[in-house]
């Protein structure tokens, strides 16, 4: 059984782009690039979770704060996200050791 509050909140293009402030035209091309998930329907209307709406505020962060192009982004945020991993394991082995006395 699933239930409604379960569910993340999914938007439709234009409700995206509006929550973000964005143009649906540059949402559309995040979404080529990559650089965002959408889920498409049956119809080829494309849906968003509303956890993409932090990926999207990164995107524009990375792109104002350091003018790179939009191919760019994507290098830095797939870095970022690497970084981030192996941080977190990093910290998990650091415990585990402490934990075990090793």
């Amino acid at each position: 059984m699933t239930y409604a509050l379960a569910r993340p909140l999914q938007m439709d293009l234009e409700s995206f782009a509006r929550a973000c402030g964005l143009h649906p035209d540059l949402v559309n091309r995040f979404v080529d690039l990559g650089l965002v998930d959408a889920r498409e329907d049956a119809r080829g209307q494309l849906w968003f979770d509303a956890t993409q709406l932090p990926v999207v505020a990164r995107i524009c962060r990375l792109r104002a704060g350091f003018a790179l192009n939009y191919a760019s982004v994507g290098l830095v945020l797939e870095l970022l996200d690497r970084v981030a991993r192996l941080e977190a394991a990093q910290r998990t082995s650091q415990r585990t050791q402490r934990t075990t006395g090793g």
